[in-house]
């Protein structure tokens, strides 16, 4: 089953953590035995266990926060660092389309001959895999200096944007702070607005969730979002703001860190085996349930967003076992059509409409 997975932070992981993710994840774990870091010996994805895993489609992030804090390879003292980290980032993407090992996509037109010829290989059963697909999203916009530079980075090929991520951004407040848009946030909304970029309502505060939407009419989705009804945390979306996403015909992934998927969890228990795979069919689950159909779940990992294997489901070893979803689906009574559109079609049906558009 070809699968979409809505949310990779695949250049972060190469150009700040030094990760060439042409090689295998257990050669990449090899290399980083006896180092220290979250997550290092310990990761799940490169591009060798997504081509085995039929990972035809992902979002790729391009991420650098302007905060001035001290966190090496994630804040930078000025918007200008943030810019300059980020387009690194996005040249790593274009050097790897040249080597023609992922195809970046920013069409509609591209985007169905490229899923397209990955059912063609899927039905095949042999031979080597198209190239894998990418679309570039920024997870929190502080590397755009302002508004009226969106365009610049429209043409390099950006179709998906977050405002924001942990605390206050440049343009919205995030996780873990109540603050709502700054003074520059509507006026970037706007331009996502003009040039048809997709909004990505993750990592919103409450209150910046609900103002993205009074200033923001296009189409928005929620890439690696889990339930509050099930894990009680701001960082998860109250039903009101799934249902918002739902009724404005977006999609919420699913996301696969541990802390996320099942409360009160935390690193200081390694040997806990309770979150399995299992619990992430409990968050698509609620979205269906919520939605009354299958057509607004998906899959939005973050698989190696700061943490590994130590931090994800005790049945996951790589990414390629995000395949299981699809069989955990069917043991709770979903259709084979529901599964595939949870598994990569809800994506797919998602980006064709708003470019198209």
């Amino acid at each position: 089953m070809l699968i979409t997975d809505a949310h990779l932070d695949l250049s972060w992981n190469a150009i700040q953590g030094n990760r060439n993710l042409l090689y295998s994840v257990y050669t990449i774990r090899t290399q980083e035995k006896g180092q220290s870091g979250q997550g290092r010996a310990l990761g799940t994805v490169a591009l060798p266990e997504m081509r085995k895993g039929r990972i035809a489609l992902s979002v790729v992030t391009l991420f650098g926060r302007s905060t001035g804090n001290p966190t090496p390879h994630t804040d930078y003292g000025s918007p200008t660092q943030a810019y300059g980290a980020a387009q690194g980032q996005l040249a790593y993407y274009r050097a790897l389309q040249r080597e023609k090992h992922v195809r970046l996509l920013v069409d509609a037109v591209g985007l169905g001959y490229h899923i397209a010829e990955w059912e063609a290989w899927d039905r095949q059963g042999d031979g080597e895999p198209p190239p894998l697909g990418f679309v570039i999203s920024m997870e929190g916009a502080d590397p755009i200096l302002e508004p009226a530079q969106l365009e610049e980075w429209y043409e390099g090929g950006l179709r998906l944007l977050g405002l924001t991520h942990y605390g206050l951004g440049r343009y919205a407040g995030g996780t873990g702070v109540e603050d709502g848009l700054t003074p520059l946030g509507p006026p970037l909304l706007r331009e996502m607005q003009r040039l048809g970029v997709l909004l990505d309502l993750t990592h919103s505060s409450d209150r910046s969730f609900w103002e993205s939407l009074e200033h923001y009419d296009g189409p928005v989705l929620a890439s690696h979002n889990n339930c509050r009804a099930l894990v009680p945390h701001q960082r998860q979306f109250d039903d009101d703001q799934l249902r918002a996403v739902i009724e404005r015909g977006g999609v919420i992934g699913a996301a696969f860190d541990d802390w996320m998927l099942y409360p009160g969890w935390t690193l200081k228990s390694p040997g806990n085996r309770a979150v399995s795979l299992s619990r992430v069919v409990d968050h698509i689950d609620h979205v269906c349930q919520l939605a009354g159909n299958a057509r607004h779940a998906g899959i939005g990992s973050d698989l190696d967003g700061g943490f590994g294997r130590e931090q994800s489901p005790h049945d996951l070893d790589t990414i390629a076992d995000e395949q299981k979803i699809a069989g955990l689906l069917s043991s709770r009574g979903y259709k084979d059509d529901d599964v595939t559109a949870i598994m990569c079609g809800n994506w797919v049906r998602l980006l064709q409409k708003a470019w198209e558009g």
